[in-house]
This record gives structure tokens, C-alpha cells and sequence, in this order.
């Protein structure tokens, strides 16, 4: 035990410490102003769950006239929470001995130590998305907004359709060629726009709008706009491209694909006709949602909302589930580890929003809190007694 104190003492240094948590706020703070050009998630993952982060100087003088270039290279998130807690870890080993005395800063201690793990826990497990219902409807899959995918399906079947997923990772790449021995053509990328916005057939020019010569595109057109960053209120990003489909025997025709446009778009090949539509990511859930009832709920005499609240039916075959749920602000439902939040809900009140967060370390934060607050009450309680009984003398 003593040989493995040596080895730790260096480690568990009170000026590394100092240096970490130093770093930790740099690393906080540029985080912070980076959300001025990038979203939120985006900072999240850049900056706060990645071993090094590139940190471009311009954040630092934002109301500057002259442009600062460069940029500095520095740990992120992981590699400066995995450093702490080493740090933290090895102290405990080298300094501390369990007594009735330190129990106060041990617990102390090892709450800080459960957070440290709750976001790693969180940052490798947790899955954020949306299910839309309308009323009357039903839904068995969730949709992540912070992500596309171009859905090519084949409905020629009367039982089931054949659907070929292109995940946006492959749609940024203009140029490039995507094939599947499921589809009797390519895909060719034409353009990709990350955000963007929908002109109609006033408000967009017969040049724009020749970029697409089959389908919704030769009457509308999609321009590319700056991403939703942390501070302009926008949280989600609308993304539209614009390919062209391949065949044997040349090109099939060029599409104009949307989130903005709902409806799928047909291409006739051979015998069979295929829908093409540009979508969030979906997964879906072996159990399904059916809205019942959707109320919002107002003050008396306003327009101010009071109450959002859902009546669903969970039916769920495997775990022999078929019930009734209320789902409405701050009483969730929870099943097979995800929780459904009212979140939001549809134009004219017609649908509801859930949002459906899957996070196995949900419970550590409050665990850790609870620690912290042991531990700080039976420091400072050993403490006052030991000043009370000094007074009493």
C-alpha cells in the first residue's frame, strides 16, 4: 500500500488540482461564446464530451472589427473530467483516512466523484428525441432532430414496405455516389444544406428553381441558411439537399428533398414506384403510442396556456402491456427504461409532442447532490460541536 502511495503522490498534487479546475473554467468560457456561432448540442459535443477541442481565437474579441485568426488546440471535456477524477481518486488514496472526523470531506468528496461519472454515464448512454402523435393516431418510433436521414422506400409489397436508409453522414458530401443491391438506381449528392429555408414558387427564381426537374422542386426551391446557434432561439436545424437519381441508363430525374416537405415524392423505375423523402432520423420501438385525447388547457378569461396533458394508450405485446396513461407537465411516463415528457404539441392543437429521453444515469445526479449535502452537514456539524464545546469551557 505504502509503494502504491509513492506512485500516486505526484498524481494526487493539490497544484494539479488547481491546474485542472483552471483549465475546466478556460474550457467552460469558450464553450460558452462558441454558442454564439454553433448550437448547443454541437458546443456539447465539441467542446464538453471530446478528448481536445479546437478553440477558435475570434470568440474572445467578438466585437472586433479585425478578424483574429488562428485558433488553439485544448483538452475537452473528457480529457479534463477523466484527469479530475484521477486526481481526486489518487488524493484519497495518498491523504485521506477514514475517520469519524474526515467523513464529512470523504462523502463530500465522493459526491463530487458520483457527478463526475454521471456525465460520463450520461454522455455515453443518454438518447434525446421526439414522438409525434396526431390525435387519433399512433406512432412506434422516435425522431432525432439533431439528425437526417434520406428514406427511399419501396411500397410495391401489400404486407410490408422495403425501406433503404441513407444516414446524413453520407448526404454531406456533395459528389457523392450511393448504392444498395436493395435499389435499382444511385443516389448522386448534389447539394447538402445543413439549415435552410423553403422559397415558394413567388419567391424563388426559375434558376433556382431548375436545380430539381422532377417532383415538389420544380415549383419551390430551398436555400441554404446559418445553423441555430445557443443564442438566437432557434434549437433545431431544417435541413434540405437536392440529388439526383441514377439508373442504368442515365439519370432518373433530380429531387429537391426537405424536413419541410412532408409528403413523400414518387419515382416510377421498371414495374415498381419507390417514395423519397428527406426525414429526422428515426427509431423505432417495439411498443406503440395511440393519442386518445390532447388538451391545452387555458387560464380563464386568457390566452395564456395553463396545462398541456396527453391521454394515451401504451400497448407494448412483449411485456404484455395495454393501458391507459395521463401524461401532463412534470409526471412523466416511464417505460422500458425511456421516460415521455409533455413537451410540446401540434398546429391548432391537432397532436402532441413527447419528448423521450433515455439516460441510465439519470438517478446519479440526485444521488450525488445527496451526498455532497451529508457530507457538508456532518463537516460542519463536527465543527460547531467541537466550537460549542470550546465555548462552554
Amino acid at each position: 500500500m505504502n509503494g502504491l502511495r509513492r506512485i500516486l503522490k505526484p498524481i494526487a498534487s493539490l497544484k494539479i488540482t488547481v491546474v485542472l479546475f483552471a483549465l475546466s473554467m478556460f474550457l467552460i468560457l469558450a464553450g460558452t461564446l462558441a454558442q454564439t456561432e454553433q448550437g448547443i448540442w454541437t458546443v456539447v459535443d465539441e467542446y464538453f464530451r471530446s478528448l481536445f477541442v479546437r478553440v477558435p481565437l475570434r470568440l474572445f474579441a467578438p466585437q472586433s472589427k479585425v478578424h483574429i485568426p488562428g485558433a488553439i488546440f485544448f483538452p475537452g471535456g473528457l480529457t479534463l473530467g477523466t484527469l479530475i477524477l484521477i486526481n481526486l481518486l489518487a488524493a484519497h488514496i495518498v491523504r485521506f483516512k477514514i475517520t469519524w472526523k474526515r467523513m464529512g470531506i470523504i462523502l463530500t468528496h465522493l459526491g463530487v466523484i458520483l457527478l463526475l461519472v454521471g456525465e460520463f454515464v450520461t454522455g455515453a448512454f443518454a438518447r434525446e428525441g421526439n414522438m409525434t402523435i396526431v390525435e387519433g393516431g399512433s406512432s412506434n418510433y422516435i425522431e432525432d432532430t439533431r439528425e437526417a436521414e434520406l428514406a427511399l422506400i419501396d411500397g410495391s409489397d401489400s404486407k410490408d414496405d422495403l425501406v433503404v436508409v441513407v444516414p446524413e453522414s453520407y448526404l454531406r458530401e456533395p459528389g457523392r455516389v450511393i448504392s444498395h443491391n436493395l435499389l435499382p438506381f444511385k443516389v448522386l449528392v448534389e447539394a447538402w444544406m445543413p439549415n435552410s429555408q423553403i422559397l415558394g414558387p413567388m419567391q424563388s427564381t426559375p434558376q433556382q428553381r431548375s436545380r430539381a426537374n422532377t417532383g415538389f422542386g420544380t415549383q419551390i426551391a430551398a436555400v441554404e441558411t446559418p445553423t441555430a446557434t445557443g443564442v438566437n432561439g432557434a434549437t433545431v436545424d431544417v435541413p434540405s439537399a437536392y440529388v439526383t437519381l441514377l439508373g442504368d441508363d442515365g439519370a432518373i430525374g433530380s429531387f429537391l428533398v426537405s424536413v419541410f416537405i412532408d409528403d413523400p415524392q414518387t419515382v416510377v423505375v421498371g414495374d415498381k414506384a419507390y417514395s423519397i423523402f428527406l426525414r429526422f432520423k428515426r427509431t423505432y420501438r417495439p411498443y406503440e403510442l395511440r393519442l386518445i385525447d390532447f388538451k391545452h388547457d387555458k387560464f380563464v378569461g386568457t390566452d395564456r396556456p395553463r396545462n398541456f396533458s396527453s391521454d394515451v394508450r401504451l400497448i407494448d405485446p412483449e411485456m404484455h402491456v395495454d393501458r391507459n396513461v395521463h401524461i401532463w407537465m412534470n409526471h412523466p411516463l416511464r417505460h422500458r427504461g425511456e421516460t415521455f415528457y409533455q413537451s410540446s404539441f401540434l398546429q391548432g392543437d391537432t397532436g402532441t409532442v413527447l419528448q423521450v429521453v433515455r439516460n441510465p444515469g439519470w438517478l446519479l445526479p440526485y444521488i450525488s447532490c445527496s451526498v455532497v449535502t451529508i457530507g457538508m452537514l456532518w463537516h460542519f456539524g463536527i465543527k460547531l460541536g467541537g466550537f460549542l464545546r470550546r465555548q462552554s469551557r
